[in-house]
Parts: C-alpha cells; sequence; structure tokens
C-alpha cells in the first residue's frame, strides 16, 4: 500500500558515515503521510501519528543563511534542512552539503527516503542516526566532524516537562520535551560542529529565551531576536535566533514576523516564507 497523500502546501540519496541509516528501515507505508510543502515543491513521508514537520521547521529554514556546509540537528524526518537546501536558488548560488542529524532510527531512515525523492540533492545529503550530545566529541561520531561546517539549523524540543504534561507517544515526546537548562546541550554540540565564524540558526518558544541567552553567552555573539506571532494582536509564540560562533557583539532584536491578518488569513509575509519559499530578511 502506498503512503497516505495530503496536500498540505501551506502547513508548514545518500547516508552517514557514522551510523548507516537504511531508507528502507522503520515505519511501515500504511503508517505514514506524504505530505507537500512550499507550493509542493517539498514533499515529505512522515509518521501519521506522533511528531510531524509544519511550520516552524520552514521558518527555521528561511531563516538561516546561505552556506556551502549545513548541518540540521534534531532533524526529524528532515523537513527544515530539506527545506533550507530547497529553497536555495540554484541559478545563483550552489547547492549545501547537508547533514541531517536524528536520534530516532525510523525518522532518521524517513529523512534519508525524503532526502532520495529530492533528484537535485543527490550526493548533497547525509543521514546521520545519532544523540545530538555526542556530536563533534572523540567518543562521538565521526561525521559530521568537529568544526566541520558553516551553519547549524536547530529546532530542539520545546517544552519543558516541568510545566507541560509529557506526551504518552513516546516520539512525540521526545520531539517536544527537554527541560530548558538542557538547551546548553544544543548549543554546545553546535559550538563544537562549527567552524570559526561559523552561523547557528534555531527556533524556540519565547519563555524559553533567557535559557538560551544564558547558553548562548561566552560560546555566540551577534545574536539576533526575531519574535513570531500568530495573529497582529497575540503574543509572540516562537522566537526566531541566529548567532555566530566567537562573536561578542552584543544581542539585537529584529522586526516581528506576524502569520496572519486580523481577519485570520495568511499574511503577505507568511505565504511568501511557507508557500513561495522565500527567505526571512534582512539577516
Amino acid at each position: 500500500m502506498k503512503a497516505r497523500t495530503a496536500e498540505r502546501d501551506d502547513s508548514p540519496a545518500a547516508t552517514g558515515a557514522a551510523h548507516a541509516v537504511t531508507p528502507d528501515h522503520g515505519v511501515t507505508d500504511e503508517a505514514l503521510t506524504d505530505d507537500a510543502f512550499l507550493g509542493g515543491r517539498l514533499r515529505l513521508l512522515q509518521p501519521l501519528r506522533g511528531h510531524r514537520a509544519g511550520h516552524d521547521a520552514l521558518l527555521l529554514a528561511a531563516s538561516a543563511p546561505a552556506a556551502q556546509r549545513a548541518a540540521d540537528l534534531g532533524a526529524g524526518v528532515g523537513a527544515a534542512g530539506l527545506a533550507y537546501a530547497v529553497r536555495i536558488d540554484k541559478t545563483t548560488m550552489t547547492l549545501p552539503e547537508l547533514t541531517l542529524v536524528e536520534i530516532v532510527p525510523e525518522l532518521a531512515a524517513l529523512a534519508a527516503r525524503n532526502a532520495a525523492r529530492q533528484p537535485d540533492l543527490a550526493g548533497q545529503v547525509h543521514v546521520v542516526n545519532a544523540d545530538v550530545a555526542t556530536l563533534g566529541r572523540p567518543s562521538g561520531p565521526a561525521f559530521p566532524a568537529a568544526r566541520s561546517v558553516d551553519l547549524v539549523l536547530m529546532n530542539p524540543p520545546f517544552n519543558d516537562p516541568a510545566h507541560h504534561r509529557t506526551s504518552p507517544d513516546a516520539g512525540r515526546a521526545l520531539a517536544h520535551m527537554v527541560p530548558d537548562g538542557d538547551i546548553g546541550t544544543w548549543l554546545r554540540a553546535a559550538e563544537r560542529l562549527l567552524a570559526p565564524g561559523g552561523r547557528l540558526a534555531l527556533i524556540h518558544r519565547p519563555t524559553a529565551v533567557e535559557a538560551l541567552l544564558a547558553s548562548l553567552k561566552g560560546r555566540f555573539g551577534s545574536v539576533t531576536i526575531r519574535p513570531v506571532h500568530p495573529a497582529p494582536e497575540a503574543p509572540a509564540h516562537r522566537l526566531l535566533i541566529g548567532a555566530i560562533k566567537g562573536r561578542r557583539t552584543a544581542p539585537a532584536f529584529l522586526p516581528a514576523l506576524v502569520l496572519t491578518d486580523a481577519a485570520g488569513r495568511p499574511s503577505a509575509a507568511a505565504v511568501q516564507v511557507l508557500r513561495d519559499g522565500g527567505a526571512i530578511g534582512p539577516e
């Protein structure tokens, strides 16, 4: 049976050298959906139940600057990293070498399948099944190596289990739950992987901003913070954060992104990013 198809344009093959990822390993096709993103430019197989990719991955991809060597940590089925690669204008830029790192074997296998569905990315994407905490360490995976990438994209688990009910679905819980204090584990991994002057792009909750800034301090500078609001009068529900390894420049707030207008329709900016694959600028 083929994967179930869901056309949701407005919703939001190579394998890694460290832990081999076989595209046919994991969830059966009967338990998958085949979803369209970026106006159909990207299609993703993902589990029908549990954590599913959406707007966050596309917003993260659109906020990331151009780079030749990129890594997506906590990649899931590859949504953010593949969206980042797909939206690059190939007439003016060289496609990046992209590494998708995912701890759940079944999701890593789906990421490999999704990468293989993008013919323009053939030979450019590596999928590694590994724990983020082990990356760039002598005892960790050999790939990606320390100081080997120019850009790290990061969509870490959002919800502090001290303040949120943990999902009974193990995969969904792993994707959503991490104590705010543990964000430093992810940021230390990003620092190890990035070359000097490399860039970090991440998306997180506004309530985690204190923990994020504390963990970035001393490792990253030139921090930019862009609030994302679901509606004009609603509080921000996401932050898009950029930073540069080794810099010491003070943080700066960028203009907010509002996803819907007063009538609840997608804003022009949201359409440009979520459907048309545009960038969120200025950097």
